[in-house]
């Protein structure tokens, strides 16, 4: 049983007989209080989807769920439905939008390494690698001579994120984003 420090964002955990995933965590360290740091989490319910905001001491032992992780790939989208397919025995996992918006944003037919996780057979989320391949497909004409550390720009990238690149990527170009950080993290190798 890890402590409420250890917890990661998008982790399974069991709280009040429910099984919960971990979607935000917010770290703060009360003042004048002798003690650690207090941890708010925001976790959805993954069988009602309801919300639920809980602040853990540092110290407080914490379950963590019994889940499964299912290498997958991106298939298709049927309206506010997205299915993914098992890398090994082709299972269509379905998801619906609005528990994995965020993650969806980095995610075409070309992303490897999506690991679905499964509760008691059930499809919860969808976990990404840190670093995913997008291709930029509008941004601000290049710069000539603009170096890799001048200023950024915007671009709407395969998927219709947009994050801030630097200039001299132009339209067209493969890159590296940071999922997690929602940053740009290089050139994708051609």
């Amino acid at each position: 049983m890890p402590k409420a420090s250890e917890i990661k964002k998008n982790i399974a955990i069991s709280y009040d007989n429910k099984t919960y995933i971990v979607k935000d965590i917010e770290r703060s360290v009360p003042q004048g209080r002798a003690g650690g740091s207090l941890y708010r989490m925001r976790m959805y319910d993954v069988v009602t989807g309801r919300k639920l905001d809980e602040t853990f001491k540092d110290s407080d032992m914490i379950d963590l769920a019994d889940l499964v992780r299912r290498q997958a790939m991106f298939s298709y989208s049927d309206g506010e439905e997205y299915v993914f397919m098992d890398s090994e025995d082709y299972t269509p996992y379905s998801l619906n939008k609005s528990a994995i918006e965020e993650e969806i944003l980095f995610v075409n037919e070309d992303t490897v390494g999506i690991q679905v996780v499964l509760v008691n057979d059930v499809p919860v989320i969808i976990e990404l690698p840190t670093n995913v391949e997008l291709e930029v497909v509008e941004t601000d004409p290049s710069i000539k001579g603009a170096s890799a550390t001048s200023r950024n720009k915007p671009a709407k990238l395969s998927t219709g994120a947009v994050i801030q690149v630097p200039e001299h990527i132009s339209t067209g170009d493969r890159i590296k984003v940071n999922v997690e950080e929602r940053k740009f993290a290089g050139r994708a190798e051609k």
